[in-house]
């Protein structure tokens, strides 16, 4: 049975402190992560899990994947970036253009996000964190297509996007030129199987569709820890 996407996960210096900022940010109710740490639950099904996990490495460089979340109109827009701003976040410049419909600011412990402005089309109906937005190639677009039984809802110049078939947030990479690779990711996905399912047997289908198994010093736990065929972290979690 294919794996579900439970959570992204963010290492976090303080994960309670980002814990809170994200839950102001999207309305989210905050809970203890049964693991450890901190998580954000799903507010319906078709929203996954947002999980903040201790971390001692300090992040370096740009992150491969971030949040775009969407707006109704130009006021709410703002007021997303107000509140933001007011929980701790900050406006920076990745080499955006001015003229941009989308403001991009970064969350207490620098992780990039963008708030799109309403006209975007691509992201309508997503729901309020419209798309995963990730550095990517087509390759890699097709792996989690499979890996996730989600259908691909782009695929042009090497530019990919999958979406769950009940909808909700959107994962898209966006092809070349791709950012460095600067060590293990600040944020990955976490996979389950569904209850009853066999998460041995999902690991191996992970494999034999790309993935690789990582060693990045997790020693003996209950999940098993895999990279994508772009050298992107994920685990994949017992049945749930």
């Amino acid at each position: 049975m294919t794996c579900q996407l439970i959570a992204l996960s963010f290492d976090a210096s303080d994960p309670q402190r980002l814990a809170r900022f994200w839950s102001g940010v999207l309305g989210r109710e905050l809970a203890d992560d049964p693991e450890d740490g901190f998580v954000l639950l799903p507010g319906g099904d078709t929203e996954f899990g947002i999980r903040f996990l201790p971390t001692q490495r300090p992040k370096v460089g740009q992150n491969r994947a971030h949040f775009d979340l969407t707006s109704t109109s130009l006021e709410d827009q703002q007021r997303t970036v107000a509140r933001a701003l007011e929980l701790g976040g900050r406006h920076i410049d990745i080499g955006q253009d001015p003229n941009d419909d989308h403001v991009v600011l970064a969350d207490p412990e620098g992780n990039e996000f963008c708030v799109v402005g309403p006209d975007n089309r691509f992201l309508a109906g997503c729901g309020v964190i419209g798309a995963v937005s990730c550095d990517g190639s087509q390759a890699v677009g097709y792996f989690w297509s499979e890996a996730l039984g989600w259908p691909l809802v782009w695929d042009q110049d090497e530019e990919t996007a999958i979406q769950s078939p009940r909808g909700g947030s959107k994962i898209s990479w966006g092809g070349p030129p791709y950012l460095p690779a600067t060590g293990k990711q600040r944020l990955h996905f976490d996979l389950a199987p569904p209850a009853g399912g066999d998460q041995q047997a999902e690991v191996d289908r992970l494999l034999s569709l790309g993935a690789k198994r990582i060693d990045i010093g997790q020693g003996g736990v209950s999940w098993g820890v895999l990279a994508d065929p772009d050298g992107n972290e994920f685990c994949v979690l017992t049945p749930r």
